[in-house]
């Protein structure tokens, strides 16, 4: 069962008060040099498809549910198991 990783950002016109406020932490921390921050989310899902149906079914979920579309965008890809943010 292929693991699908699912990244959503806001859209580049939509304020990001999270991304801004790391943002400005940064370089009191001692991280200079670091601009445009955004702030999302990472969902990683085992989904029972393959091929053209699994990426019918991903789109479908983050169209209809995962996501709102007024407001985000998100990017998927198939991840192999050494590549699993829980690993």
């Amino acid at each position: 069962m292929p693991r699908v990783a699912i990244d959503v950002l806001l859209k580049r016109e939509i304020l990001d008060p999270q991304g801004r406020a790391v943002e400005r932490a940064l370089p009191g921390l001692g991280y200079e040099g670091v601009e445009e921050v955004r702030v999302g989310k990472h969902l990683e899902l085992d989904v029972d498809a393959e091929g053209d149906d699994l990426e019918a079914r991903v789109e479908r979920m983050c169209a209809d549910f995962l996501t709102n579309p007024v407001i985000e965008t998100y990017t998927w890809r198939v991840v192999a198991e050494h590549e699993r943010a829980d690993a």
